[in-house]
């Protein structure tokens, strides 16, 4: 069996590529001749589509990739198989993904996006990205690595007598850093020894983010307690973080999957997040994290659209249907379930426990890719 993987390839630290990236290896592992390319239209593309005798191509992306995923294949007539995530809403290409014999989402709750948006999605199967559980794990419990925590530790300005939180993302408002702030600062009234780390790459949109978050700690009076950095981690590096800390919070504003939560999940921390989206389906309540429960959706009834997205002209797109443009978490639960692990040792070990357990088993990406081979065996009479 033969296949060509489409991602941004060589391989980058965003999460689509890490995605594309893990499948390509898990297929491997599993005897198929899987070829990593760059999705974007290129000689070494072409000529893979042309010359290669390709059973299906599997393309990492979102709806506005269709062109490079979808259309380009079939010119070569080669199978195409997105993997898609959303943003709250599916733009154009309905036609072309009606016409898909077989598409993954990257939850089930991505999937509604599109079947609220006027999609088939009879042939659509949701199906988790898959983490490497041998990178991403607990660190040996010795007196090397002791350190090793605690200077990291240090370096981000958590003493050590303070239990560590932590937020990580391209930005951290979009992950729920905000929502975070308000139950800290209720928190703080009751437990004083905690540090918030809040890590985001560097961006222009992070760079904007960052005034209104460094003005919300400041109106709060919890400016010493919120650590901001901006740097460009190496997934290495970001296993040995996940490891520095006691809690992984990222009540995400919208999220299709969250590859964070799961890594820190691996790495033994309990995570908080919120009861919506990919969060919902790979976090166990009250076992592996807390999930807060939705206060708020923000939804859109028209957006900018163009041409880029598939329409013939830049234009207003009035929805029928209100579109999600993001959830808020509820600041109460925020509230309750970090104090709970900020003061309960225990319960921390325990749901760290249960959660490396649960990504272990299901969410590992050889488990993920050997689900997504025997769909693709399935939906397509491949032997």
């Amino acid at each position: 069996m033969k296949c060509l993987i489409l991602f941004p390839y060589p391989t980058e630290s965003d999460g689509v590529s890490l995605q594309g990236e893990l499948l390509y290896r898990g297929l491997l592992k599993l005897g198929v001749e899987a070829i990593p390319c760059h999705y974007k239209e290129s000689i070494q593309k072409e000529f893979y589509l042309r010359n290669l005798d390709l059973d299906f191509v599997v393309g990492i992306g979102f709806w506005g990739n269709i062109p490079e995923i979808v259309q380009e294949p079939l010119k070569f007539g080669v199978t195409p198989i997105p993997w898609f995530n959303a943003d709250g809403w599916v733009a154009n290409y309905k036609e072309e993904f009606n016409k898909l014999k077989l598409m993954f989402t990257t939850s089930a709750w991505v999937r509604s996006i599109y079947e609220r948006d006027g999609v088939d999605v009879s042939k659509i199967v949701p199906m988790h990205i898959g983490i490497d559980t041998d990178l991403f794990k607990p660190m040996e419990n010795n007196e090397e690595n002791k350190n090793r925590k605690l200077a990291l530790r240090r370096m981000f300005g958590v003493r050590d007598n303070e239990k560590m939180i932590l937020t990580m993302g391209g930005d951290v408002t979009s992950k729920g850093a905000q929502e975070m702030f308000r139950a800290l600062a209720e928190i703080d009234k009751e437990f004083k020894d905690w540090k918030y780390v809040c890590k985001s790459w560097p961006s222009d949109c992070a760079s904007e983010w960052r005034e209104k978050e460094e003005a919300l700690v400041e109106e709060l009076g919890i400016q010493d307690k919120v650590v901001f950095i901006d740097d460009a981690f190496s997934q290495e590096f970001m296993a040995e973080v996940l490891n520095c800390c006691d809690i992984y919070a990222a009540p995400s504003r919208i999220e299709g999957f969250g590859m964070i939560q799961v890594e820190a999940m691996a790495c033994g921390k309990p995570v908080i997040s919120i009861n919506v989206g990919g969060p919902a389906e790979t976090i166990i309540h009250n076992k592996t994290g807390f999930l807060a429960k939705v206060a708020e959706e923000i939804q859109l009834k028209e957006e900018w659209a163009y041409p880029s997205m598939g329409f013939v002209t830049k234009q207003i797109v009035k929805f029928d249907k209100p579109k999600t443009f993001a959830y808020r978490a509820d600041i109460n639960d925020l509230k309750e379930y970090t104090l709970n692990l900020l003061t309960d040792e225990k319960l921390c070990e325990q749901m760290g426990k249960a959660g490396r357990e649960h990504v272990v088993k299901n969410l590992d990406y050889r488990v993920t890719s050997k689900k997504m081979l025997n769909v693709i065996k399935e939906k397509l009479k491949i032997n």
